[in-house]
């Protein structure tokens, strides 16, 4: 029997997937668990719009991300922070800080979540890099300055 997949099953497909099963386990076990549906003409049809929707959705959020990427390109950031003589930071920079700074020099709001630094915790002034990941495919590198107040 073939259904499609309403989630991700391990070692069977992943959502929205037209998979061939067992009569007794898409019956007793995917259709009343609402894990998949039957792949009758209906519901075919329903995937394939569904599909459609999604596709341009992507990529509209895709190109807004390409937007973003523009706009960032080549920026050098400055962070100010407290820092003793020997150039060692009270407290550390991370990403929060780096999405701010963003904020104030290109008015762009990134989520913090989307900032990944390559240590974990910035102690010391210097350059250093962080990268971004706005979508899947749509990621860059942003340099940015650590100095003192």
């Amino acid at each position: 029997m073939e259904v499609i997949l309403k989630q991700d099953i391990a070692n069977l497909g992943y959502t929205n997937d037209i998979v061939n099963v067992k009569d007794g386990y898409a019956r007793n076990y995917l259709i009343p668990n609402k894990m998949a549906i039957i792949a009758n003409e209906t519901n075919r049809k329903v995937l394939e719009e569904l599909k459609r929707q999604q596709s341009f959705k992507e990529e509209k959020v895709k190109n807004e991300a390409l937007e973003i990427a523009k706009a960032l390109e080549g920026m050098q950031l400055r962070i100010a922070v407290k820092a003793g003589t020997s150039g060692k930071i009270f407290g550390s920079v991370n990403s929060v800080m780096i999405a701010n700074a963003i904020k104030e020099a290109k008015n762009i709001e990134l989520d913090r979540k989307r900032i990944h630094l390559n240590e974990d915790a910035i102690k010391e002034l210097g350059n250093y890099k962080a990268k971004i990941k706005l979508h899947k495919e749509v990621q860059l590198d942003v340099d940015f300055e650590v100095f003192a107040e």
